[in-house]
């Protein structure tokens, strides 16, 4: 099992930083996706650009200030959290995923990877909120 956990911060306000996230019919913004098919108000699948699926089922949802789900694919299971706190004109975002591969072989690249698209995730979430900055 590898953990990544990552706190943000932008400038702009929790209501912003809150849409842009939890807005799945709006994910153009993310570099690694083609698109995300919502199947309800609680399940989502994402389709990369290379056509890897990899299914959602949100755990909790108190809008504005935390977001959870798990996830799961061939490869992988695992948890991601976004805790959202508005800081004044600014909003700290702490992100925390938690994976554990499927295959005892992968296991070893798993933290490298979790940080890569964590981090990837989060560019793609820093140009959208700022398109000029």
């Amino acid at each position: 099992m590898a953990t990544s956990k990552v706190t943000v911060h932008f400038p702009c306000s929790v209501e912003q930083v809150w849409r842009t996230v939890t807005d799945l019919s709006h994910t153009a913004w993310r570099s690694d996706l083609a698109r995300v098919e919502v199947l309800d108000e609680t399940h989502f699948v994402e389709h990369t650009k290379s056509g890897y699926a990899t299914e959602f089922t949100v755990a909790a949802c108190k809008p504005l200030r935390f977001w959870a789900f798990t996830m799961e694919n061939g490869n992988m299971s695992g948890y991601w959290e976004g805790i959202f706190e508005a800081m004044g004109d600014e909003t700290r975002l702490i992100c925390t995923e938690t994976v554990n591969a499927k295959h005892w072989w992968m296991r070893p690249f798993v933290p490298g990877y979790l940080k890569r698209q964590q981090m990837l995730y989060l560019d793609d979430l820093r140009k959208e909120l700022l398109p000029n900055g």
